[in-house]
């Protein structure tokens, strides 16, 4: 599924040209935080964070030592451009302010059930708070406005404290925390002004309905309040982040609440300590690199895992393709960020120098190598904090927030690549070679973010460009992943498009062959031998369709490098765990470029057959018996008529659904997400239900509904957007 042809440029001097173009640059790269908890986050403070607040955080990212909650010093290595801290709003600041003597809070009579003692600990603290949240029956005394809103006008003058515009730049900003039944539905809100703001925030004590917030803030919005929230780590969603039929209330979407759900929160973290919600390596067998910090499991539970579907970016990409090409509407197209949600207040970006995220619990190598699982989560499978990038004209509130909400913003796993991408129907081969590239692709073109102007008769470019974390390792290659629907169908696929050394693909497969590997497990070091500074290319896709719709993103990969559990080991004299990566190849993601074709390109393109037109022509759906009849335990020779492929699919008696064939040949895993409900395995359960083959796969029911037009059994997918694209070609016994 590779295919590579591209124009390549390297450099070894990139740090000279990477100067001279930013001087004629109108934006440039800031990095930032996006996500932080400190001890003014209830979950914070019991697990040890009881002292570093709002402020400790601001410092710590502008470059200055500060304590971990385990007591010891801890400083960033490059200082941050920008910063949100993000506590919790749910009783925000109330058990570390009824704590701190001097806090006008801690005067007050409620104060007395939060402070710490002997026959009151924290645990029991949390307990009490967390129950009344759960119940929706709040402590009348602590959301009191008056009170509430005195946290919240504390939280504000830190943030204005601490804002140097020009150098450093803070936003008012919290976390929502809605988690019903620990499905993560968690958003981070930040204001573009901190001098209009409401009196306290919103939280998911007011409601746990994301639509609920949305009208908030479209209130806000409407009494002078510019706001934005940022989706967080989908992958523990259990598959309800990114829907497709029904809302968090159970109403049908519409094209209303896409543009509610994009007007108020245009970005979703990608990265964070909790992993990686790009893809997951079920949803996206094909591509080598999706198996990267990987975690999966329901906050709280333990034993648990998240649905799979639902919970991915690059999956709600392709979704939301498929919504605009059928029902008129999108409300999936986000940019992405990297963050931390590091429960310390300060936050570790760097394997060499990480400690943990979780207060005490992972505060020492010891501890976070001991395999502990605490309310769900595997220790060792947390990872670095990312970092939010913002492509801005000047380090301010305003320039920064602005790039948001044009979504010129991108995501790392921590390091500090920097990456720029632009989409255009005219971009000279060329181009990269002058200095001033930056200006002639934003005149010719769009950034990230950004929409492609419809263009007769020619095919798209993209200009991709990215220089390494000076302080970390060189890089390998970058990608542009393409997605793309037709036909209700969606597809993916990863095109290495520039890469360092002499390798070439292979010419049977297009692989790329892998970097090389210098890391020293043992030791915990790795060399630059490898790798480029800088890798640029003008790529044009060599498959593209004007009559589908589809999105392109680019992902930048690092040689590999020692992962902390690594330098873990080595600082304790052990061997790195075997169920964990000895080694990473850290990462940046941009946000994606969309493509959307007009209607006359759309009119030229194929059609397709849709479950309306078979009603129409008097097609009927087969009934439970009629589909036992049909199915169960015989062979199913069925074409996919969107890519023509053709499957073997037997029903067997004892509940099973196993593809045999495909293509006259043993399935591979992209086979099986083509046939009928998706999947990465040959087998899994089925059941005749209400007129439908049900299966399965991860937690999420796929609906098989076949119907009778003439003498052909057409199916249709209940993942397909309402078309039907499976002819049975023939039963057998």
């Amino acid at each position: 599924m590779r295919l590579i042809n591209t124009r390549l440029l390297l450099s070894s001097s990139a740090l000279v040209l990477a100067a001279t173009s930013a001087a004629a640059q109108e934006r440039h790269a800031y990095f930032g935080q996006t996500h932080q908890h400190t001890s003014w986050s209830m979950d914070a403070y019991i697990i040890g964070n009881t002292v570093t607040g709002p402020a400790e955080a601001y410092q710590y990212s502008m470059g200055q030592v500060i304590k971990h909650p385990a007591g010891f010093d801890v400083q960033i290595k490059t200082p941050l451009d920008f910063q949100g801290v993000t506590d919790h709003s749910e009783y925000v600041g109330v058990i570390r302010l009824a704590n701190d003597p001097t806090s006008a809070l801690s005067k007050l009579p409620i104060a007395e059930k939060l402070k710490v003692t002997k026959d009151n600990p924290a645990v029991k603290i949390f307990q009490w708070l967390a129950g009344s949240i759960a119940s929706r029956k709040a402590v009348p005394e602590l959301v009191d406005p008056k009170m509430a809103g005195t946290v919240w006008q504390e939280n504000t003058a830190i943030a204005d404290k601490y804002y140097k515009p020009g150098q450093f730049t803070t936003f008012c900003s919290y976390e929502w925390t809605s988690m019903p039944n620990s499905q993560n539905m968690h958003r981070n809100v930040f204001f573009k002004d901190c001098s209009k703001l409401p009196q306290a925030p919103f939280s998911a004590m007011d409601s746990d309905h994301p639509e609920d917030l949305w009208t908030w803030m479209d209130g806000q919005r409407k009494a002078g309040n510019e706001l934005l929230a940022i989706s967080h780590n989908a992958n523990l969603s259990n598959g309800i982040m990114f829907p497709v039929d029904v809302d968090s209330k159970g109403n049908p979407l519409d094209a209303v609440w896409a543009q509610q759900r994009m007007t108020n929160e245009p970005l979703n973290e990608i990265k964070q300590v909790k992993g990686v919600s790009e893809t997951h390596p079920d949803l996206s067998p094909n591509d080598e690199f999706a198996n990267y910090e990987i975690m999966n499991y329901l906050i709280g539970l333990n034993n648990s895992s998240s649905k799979l579907h639902g919970s991915y970016a690059r999956e709600a990409y392709e979704n939301g393709l498929a919504m605009q090409a059928t029902r008129g509407y999108n409300p999936y197209k986000f940019g992405v960020v990297g963050a931390g949600d590091s429960h310390n207040t300060v936050t570790a970006y760097s394997q060499s120098n990480f400690f943990g995220a979780h207060g005490l619990v992972d505060a020492t190598p010891k501890d976070r190598l001991a395999g502990k699982v605490e309310a769900g989560m595997d220790i060792l499978k947390t990872g670095t904090s990312g970092l939010t990038v913002v492509w801005a004209e000047e380090n301010t509130r305003e320039s920064i927030f602005a790039a948001m909400q044009r979504k010129e913003v991108y995501g790392t796993s921590g390091v500090r690549i920097q990456a720029r991408m632009f989409g255009g129907w005219d971009y000279d081969q060329g181009l990269l070679a002058n200095a001033d590239w930056a200006k002639t692709a934003y005149a010719s073109g769009v950034p990230m973010g950004g929409d492609l102007a419809p263009a007769d008769d020619k095919v798209p470019s993209f200009v991709v460009d990215a220089v390494k974390d000076p302080a970390d390792g060189n890089l390998d290659r970058i990608q542009i992943v393409k997605g793309w629907t037709k036909q209700g169908q969606v597809f993916e696929k990863v095109y290495d498009v520039a890469w360092s050394g002499d390798r070439r693909p292979d010419p049977a497969t297009g692989k790329l062959p892998p970097v090389g590997n210098t890391v020293d497990i043992s030791k915990a070091t790795y060399t630059n031998d490898i790798g480029s500074v800088e890798l640029k290319a003008v790529w044009t896709d060599p498959e593209f369709d004007p009559s589908l719709h589809a999105f392109y993103y680019s992902r930048v990969l690092q040689i590999p490098t020692p992962r902390w559990s690594t330098y873990d080991a080595a600082k304790l004299g052990v061997l790195p765990p075997s169920n964990a990566p000895a080694t990473v190849q850290e990462r940046a993601w941009t946000t994606p470029i969309w493509y959307t074709p007009t209607p006359a390109a759309i009119a030229k393109g194929e059609r397709g057959l849709t479950v309306a037109d078979l009603t129409k022509t008097g097609s009927t759906a087969l009934t439970d018996d009629q589909l036992k009849q049909l199915a169960v335990g015989k062979i199913f020779k069925v074409r996919n008529t969107v890519t023509n492929e053709n499957f073997d699919v037997i029903f067997r008696e004892d509940g099973q659904r196993v593809v045999t064939q495909a293509n006259h040949a043993a399935p591979s895993a992209d086979d099986l997400l083509q046939v009928m409900h998706p999947g990465t395995s040959g087998s899994v359960a089925y059941e005749i239900k209400d007129g439908h083959i049900v299966t399965t796969i991860g937690g999420t029911a796929f609906e098989l509904t076949v119907y009778k037009s003439g003498d052909k059994y057409i199916g249709a997918r209940s993942n397909e957007f309402g078309y039907a694209n499976y002819e049975v070609v023939s039963v057998a016994q």
